[in-house]
């Protein structure tokens, strides 16, 4: 479907006014809002922090703040207005009060509770709505809270770092580094958006990792980043809660003997709605087996580690048919290294 430009340019400002809630809104979605009016932005919000006010809240009060007259304006929304009261009153019911004639929504909310009943209490106000703007952009945004709602899986994002032969470390377990600084910075980046990080026990043991969020480039303060919640797969029993790790130093870390699928159920159920693999061959093979991998992220540094190398994936597929595929959707270089992003396909 063809949109007005108008409609267009305004819903990407929606977006990056969106993007300032990424590393602080989880669980809850990510949202941005514009108010528009003869032309001219009135107001701007964003979703930042659960228990604050949503993004259409935050700009109807910054256009109150500047004095304008929203009657007869038209909001730009990310994802669309809730209709049910949570933490806070309905976002609907608060755009209808203040006068808009237009709603502008890129993406419908997959949550039960609100999927199109937003837009109904809209159009049963008599305001127009205009669905689908922008839509795969704002999907983005949203896709592990979109998945959740819809599935009850968290989204599933396996990161590796390997060298151009598929190899993670050495022998030895030694790894340090394969990649470069800034691709090391950029997975600060994916935990920071993370509820959970997964990783194994051998893992923890080799490397004694402190898997938090520890960036200073993130653009928001290190305190209003909630750090992922850290999921040891441990059926072996080598670790309790008192062992000598970093990673035992947070009370929330969460030690796990069972399934991989019930290990996501119960993360599922704790809202960690986008899931990190951060995890050596073995662990990693069990997931692309088990078919559990939303989304494949690959640092692939400029270098060759040889066969007696620990490979990247642990697994055995006994037919060129069995093979495990993803459809490339983004590569860049960061650094000396090439970042290559697939998903399931």
């Amino acid at each position: 479907m063809a949109f007005h430009s108008d409609d267009v340019y305004y819903m990407n400002l929606a977006i990056e006014e969106a993007k300032k809630g990424q590393f602080t809104a989880r669980p809850n979605p990510i949202v941005g809002c514009i108010l528009v009016k003869n032309n001219l932005i009135i107001g701007r919000g964003f979703h930042p922090q659960t228990g604050l006010s949503h993004a259409e809240v935050f700009a109807l009060q910054d256009a109150q703040n500047c004095g304008a007259d929203v009657q007869g304006a038209t909001a730009y929304v990310t994802l669309e207005p809730c209709s049910h009261t949570g933490r806070t009153p309905p976002c609907a019911d608060a755009l209808i009060r203040s006068g808009v004639s237009k709603v502008v929504v890129a993406c419908l909310d997959a949550n039960p509770l609100v999927s199109g009943r937003g837009v109904h209490r809209l159009e049963q106000a008599g305001i127009e709505v205009v669905v689908g703007v922008c839509e795969q952009a704002a999907h983005e945004l949203n896709r592990g809270f979109l998945k959740a709602m819809q599935t009850g899986k968290p989204y599933v994002r396996l990161k590796m770092a390997m060298s151009l032969d598929g190899r993670i470390a050495m022998q030895d377990g030694e790894s340090k580094w394969i990649t470069g600084a800034e691709a090391r910075e950029d997975v600060q980046l994916l935990r920071a958006k993370s509820g959970a990080i997964i990783t194994g026990s051998g893992t923890i043991i080799a490397d004694n990792p402190a898997l938090s969020v520890r960036s200073s480039r993130l653009g928001v303060p290190m305190d209003n980043i909630v750090q992922p919640k850290v999921a040891i797969l441990d059926r072996r029993g080598r670790l309790h809660a008192n062992s000598p790790y970093q990673v035992f130093d947070r009370a929330d870390t969460m030690i796990w003997r069972e399934g991989l699928d019930e290990l996501l159920d119960e993360l599922a159920m704790s809202e960690c709605r986008d899931v990190l693999v951060e995890a050596g061959g073995g662990l990693a093979g069990a997931f692309i087996a088990q078919d559990l991998v939303d989304e494949l992220i690959i640092y692939q540094a400029p270098c060759i580690l040889g066969s007696g190398a620990k490979a990247g994936f642990e697994l055995t597929l006994e037919r060129l048919s069995a093979q495990k595929r993803f459809d490339l959707v983004e590569y860049q270089k960061i650094g000396q290294d090439l970042k290559i992003v697939l998903r399931r396909s």
